[in-house]
């Protein structure tokens, strides 16, 4: 029995759609150069709160610049061993002059753990950590440190 016009637009408009919205890969930690840790700051103009992990687009001002105090700013202690003084040092802004980054976070039952509420759109935010080796293909970061609201957050893992 053929399916009603209205049935078949309907289901043919949802595939298309289906093809047409981009596949998203999850990225290990190899995929990321850790010996070179980058910082931004900016406003949030999007936000996926969901699992793998929490996502959030970032806007970056126009000239991006390290705050004064970054190398000094003290860190939470988490379970995995992370040296966070040392990425504060190395930290650098970087070199592509994307405005948007696609930040990624950790996943929703760690951010519950550190007490990270839901980031709201609007929210003015700095996040430590690594992309892409070379800062080849995307402009996407995964973060390391959060900090938003005079808090800081590792993303590593669980508080220690």
């Amino acid at each position: 029995m053929p399916l009603p016009r209205r049935t078949f637009v309907a289901s043919s408009l949802g595939l298309g759609l289906g093809l047409a919205l981009p596949a998203r890969a999850h990225h290990g930690w190899s995929s990321f150069d850790q010996e070179r840790p980058l910082y931004l700051e900016g406003r949030a103009t999007r936000v996926m709160w969901r699992n793998p992990h929490g996502e959030l687009e970032l806007e970056l001002p126009e000239k991006p610049v390290l705050p004064a105090d970054l190398k000094q700013r003290a860190l939470p202690k988490q379970s995995a061993s992370v040296d966070g003084p040392s990425l504060l040092a190395k930290a650098r802004l970087p070199t592509r002059r994307d405005r948007k980054w696609l930040v990624e976070l950790a996943p929703l039952t760690r951010l519950s753990a550190w007490g990270v509420e839901e980031i709201k759109t609007g929210t003015q935010l700095g996040v430590l950590g690594f992309t892409f080796t070379g800062e080849k293909g995307d402009a996407v970061l995964r973060a390391e440190y959060l900090f938003v609201d005079g808090k800081v957050y590792g993303l590593r893992s669980s508080p220690a």
